[in-house]
């Protein structure tokens, strides 16, 4: 039986006329090319090719198989074209969450990474609370999400994505404004803008409260990072956000400051435990930690 590279030199020389020439065509040397296509006339037990004038051309014998060897050929390319197509993306739709958090820039930042490397893959983000997690992966809505907690449940894996940390978010004429650091006591004595306690997001972030013994009160309490720093923007009140939620954002009456001591924390990347993850998946798993890094550094 011809393998594939028998095949591809003996279509080389059809195409070529000469084995310097498929040689070439192949950019292989000129010697391990007649040493192929012998080869190959010895397990078929008939000659290929005739040499007229210093150029190979097919036997009358061989006839039928150089058609053969041309079908094959034109399905060996259609077959990397498939591949290529794959590999770009094209005519597939890549499905994945994330919490609010983490989808206001990191992201977005690495989704830019990923259409560089697929330009033609189709993306579907959905921004999910925590405890929506379970139902998205499971349920297989999407391939992963990306999460600032970690649930318990047999059925889904959760990987490190990076490490995140606590700041204070204040007006630029606030009193907090321009100090280095401020502590859960001093943030307390503000007007305070925050999450529900009792959601898991909340919850992670009042920690920075609940470990000191102190008990957070919340003159508005939100849902989504976005409108919390939009009401600090207005100078209604201070709040105590994730590093992600303000990486990247810029407004000119918002400041940040760390919170002190510092609450670090992990986020995580959500996989169901039982299915392979698609080469878009393992690739913007790489970008989201890229990124996810390099907004906490900035």
């Amino acid at each position: 039986m011809l393998t594939l590279r028998q095949v591809e030199v003996i279509r080389a020389i059809m195409v070529t006329g000469t084995v310097n020439g498929a040689a070439q065509m192949l950019n292989v040397s000129a010697p391990g090319v007649s040493r192929i296509m012998k080869h190959a006339e010895g397990l078929l037990g008939l000659r290929l090719f005739s040499r007229q004038h210093g150029r190979y051309l097919p036997t009358v014998e061989a006839a039928g198989i150089f058609g053969q060897i041309q079908d094959l050929s034109r399905k060996m390319k259609d077959l990397q074209d498939s591949a290529e197509t794959l590999k770009r993306g094209a005519s597939s739709v890549f499905s994945f969450a994330s919490v609010s958090s983490i989808s206001q820039f990191v992201v977005p930042c690495a989704v830019r990474l990923l259409l560089r490397k697929h330009p033609d893959l189709r993306l579907k983000i959905d921004v999910i609370k925590i405890d929506e997690a379970i139902d998205y992966i499971l349920l297989r809505k999407g391939e992963l999400a990306a999460m600032s907690y970690k649930l318990d449940h047999p059925s889904i894996d959760f990987q490190p994505l990076a490490p995140c940390s606590l700041v204070v978010a204040a007006p630029a004429h606030h009193p907090l404004a321009q100090r280095k650091s401020v502590t859960a006591e001093e943030v307390l004595q503000h007007l305070l803008i925050g999450f529900d306690p009792a959601d898991p997001y909340g919850h992670n972030i009042a920690k920075a409260f609940f470990d000191r013994a102190l008990t957070p009160r919340f003159v508005i309490q939100a849902r989504y990072a976005h409108t919390v720093l939009g009401l600090v923007a207005q100078d209604v009140g201070v709040a105590v956000i994730d590093a992600f939620s303000v990486a990247g954002y810029r407004h000119p009456n918002v400041v940040r400051i760390p919170l002190d001591p510092p609450t670090p924390f992990m986020t995580y990347i959500a996989t169901n435990a039982g299915a392979p993850l698609s080469t878009f998946a393992e690739s913007l798993i790489k970008f989201l930690r890229q990124e996810a890094k390099a907004a906490l550094d900035a």
